[in-house]
């Protein structure tokens, strides 16, 4: 049976067997080739976003929050 001719639930039933590390390198390869070429449309919508809040900032609209007092706020969320 080839990788054409296999359903997902084939793929999955067939993953599920590899052993531990095998599972991880397989998913590793997936989230690379998922990912690795970024969607100009995304990366231009992010464009845009991280221009206007650097501009809200700049301006004083906006005030930013110190990074150790973002930190702290997740530690205390997580319970760390």
């Amino acid at each position: 049976m080839t990788t054409m001719s296999m359903t997902i639930d084939q793929i999955v039933a067939e993953a599920r067997q590899l052993p531990r590390e095998k599972k991880t390198e397989l998913f590793d390869l997936l989230l690379v080739e998922t990912f690795a070429q970024p969607d100009p449309e995304i990366d231009a919508a992010w464009r845009i976003e991280t221009r206007r809040r650097i501009a809200e900032i700049e301006s004083g609209q906006v005030k930013g929050i110190p990074g150790e007092q973002v930190m702290a706020e997740l530690r205390q969320i997580v319970g760390l």
